[in-house]
């Protein structure tokens, strides 16, 4: 399988969930591929680990197909309450 190179991913957006969690660290989710999710202690450094994480899946044929087909056209995150 020949692997995506970096170069061929720029300027492309991946959509991520940032959440600051009890203990003061950022966990940061690209929902559009399984089990990729990380964290760090400032925003900036956990923006960071979530490119490497997603460097990574996309190392993988699933993910690739889905990085190849993912065209979004709209985005939007909500919390509500219940």
């Amino acid at each position: 399988m020949k692997r995506l190179s970096s170069a061929k991913i720029k300027n492309r957006q991946f959509p991520v969930i940032v959440e600051k969690d009890e203990d003061g660290f950022y966990v940061v989710e690209c929902p559009l591929f399984s089990g990729c999710f990380t964290q760090g202690k400032t925003l900036d450094e956990a923006l960071k680990n979530i490119r490497e994480a997603i460097e990574l899946c996309l190392e993988e044929k699933d993910n690739l197909e889905i990085y190849r087909t993912y065209t979004p056209k709209e985005l939007s995150l909500h919390t509500i309450t219940l």
